[in-house]
């Protein structure tokens, strides 16, 4: 677990296999991604050819999500499964609404690092820095951001697009909770998370391709998902499909209502 804050050194990059966070910035135009991403990703629109539109969906659903946090007093802001950075990211959100938001992005992914300048450019009055460690370390994960935030008061944690990368067999609900429990009434958790319920046959289709490419996929349903929120206040509308998310606060994301969007968001509030 370390901090980068400038003079990022060379990092190894495994090429030999697709890996999420490239297959995510492939899915949304980027440039940071190989070959083996792109053929992952070129098999998973023969499944589904919205997979794109759903990316880009759930990058939406975190702009709409992250602004009305900061419109709504929230100064700090915890992203985990930050994923390659792609503009506007979140710190530019909550910092337009609010210039001294601090925001600590985490992720444990090696290509992230080596772009992790990118995610450190945000305003003088506010904070932002990059973290590098893994969900599945919740004690590291909040040790270092007890390095830039103050944990004692409400901080937004956002896992966006990234529990469904953690199987049952590592906890993900109890990472969660783990997570939850080390920050003060107030706090929010904000999650997006793709699930099997409204495309079952392709859902397993992609589960079993990832699965033989070294890629974890845990889909999980609408209770599953729920799950996560236990002990917590929803936010209105409480848990729905991405893009019905306070959609006012965004504008829409192009097909988004041309079929199903296979996924769960919701924001939730610590009591």
């Amino acid at each position: 677990m370390e901090f980068v804050m400038s003079g990022l050194s060379p990092v190894e990059i495994d090429t030999s296999r697709p890996h999420p966070a490239r297959m995510y910035d492939w899915y949304l135009g980027g440039k940071d991604n190989y070959p083996v991403d792109e053929a992952m990703g070129k098999q998973m629109l023969a499944l589904d050819p919205r997979v794109p539109v759903m990316a880009r969906v759930n990058r939406a659903f975190m702009h709409r999500s992250t602004r009305w946090l900061a419109e709504h007093g929230v100064r700090q802001f915890l992203d985990i499964g930050t994923g390659i950075p792609t503009e506007p990211n979140l710190h530019r959100i909550a910092q337009r609404v609010a210039p001294d938001a601090s925001v600590v992005y985490c992720d444990n992914d090696p290509i992230v690092l080596a772009h992790a300048g990118a995610l450190l450019r945000g305003t003088p009055e506010g904070r932002t820095e990059y973290l590098q460690a893994d969900v599945r370390d919740p004690d590291a994960v909040i040790e270092g951001a007890k390095q830039v935030l103050d944990l004692g008061r409400p901080v937004a944690l956002s896992l966006i697009a990234l529990l469904h990368f953690v199987s049952d067999e590592d906890g993900a609900h109890a990472l969660v909770e783990r997570l939850m429990s080390e920050l003060p009434s107030g706090s929010h958790l904000v999650i997006t998370h793709a699930t099997a319920d409204f495309t079952p046959e392709e859902s397993k289709a992609a589960t079993e391709k990832l699965k033989a490419a070294g890629v974890t996929l845990a889909l999980r349903s609408r209770e599953e998902f729920s799950r996560f929120f236990d002990g917590l206040e929803l936010v209105d509308p409480g848990v729905e499909v991405p893009h019905h998310w306070h959609p006012e606060l965004g504008e829409p994301v192009a097909g988004q209502d041309d079929g199903v969007i296979p996924g769960y968001g919701a924001v939730a509030r610590k009591p």
